[in-house]
């Protein structure tokens, strides 16, 4: 059975943009580097060509990664969920027991995660514990630094 990866739809948008630029200006460029290198002479002693080479294989792989994870997705429309329970694409927002804080979260996919911008990924302790809650509930998370509680405050479809 095929493991379906979850995703919105802005997520599998940026993965085309980024496989379309590996393969498009990326490889090419890549290619170009290993060419010139392979002119300078004698490969065993030529780090260019090792780097070269290396950053081929890296481009390569992360290629077959983003059409693997495309092949294998399964795109879930957040404006056509609702409901108090926590699921995939839910925006939360949690109080920090401790320390009053807010901290607002979309739980998304794996690829399309960014704690910077607020997204975490479906597969996170604090998603995981998040699952199937509703508003007005506590949670309580293992972090690095020890058990964390939070009360849920909002379950917000955006």
């Amino acid at each position: 059975m095929i493991e379906k990866v979850p995703m919105t739809q802005g997520g599998y948008n940026a993965l085309e943009v980024e496989l379309k630029k590996r393969q498009s200006e990326d490889r090419p460029r890549i290619i170009e580097h290993i060419a010139e290198a392979r002119s300078h002479g004698d490969l065993s002693e030529n780090a260019e060509y090792s780097a070269a080479k290396e950053e081929q294989s890296h481009n390569e792989g992360r290629i077959a990664e983003i059409e693997d994870k495309l092949a294998r997705a399964d795109i879930i429309d957040i404006s056509k969920l609702s409901g108090d329970t926590i699921k995939f694409g839910a925006t939360v927002t949690l109080i920090d027991e401790d320390t009053e804080k807010k901290a607002v979260w979309q739980i998304v996919g794996e690829p399309e995660a960014d704690a910077k911008k607020g997204r975490i990924s479906i597969t996170s302790p604090l998603a995981r514990a998040l699952i199937g809650k509703t508003k007005g509930t506590s949670v309580e998370v293992m972090a690095p630094g020890g058990a964390k509680a939070y009360e849920i405050t909002k379950v917000e479809w955006r």
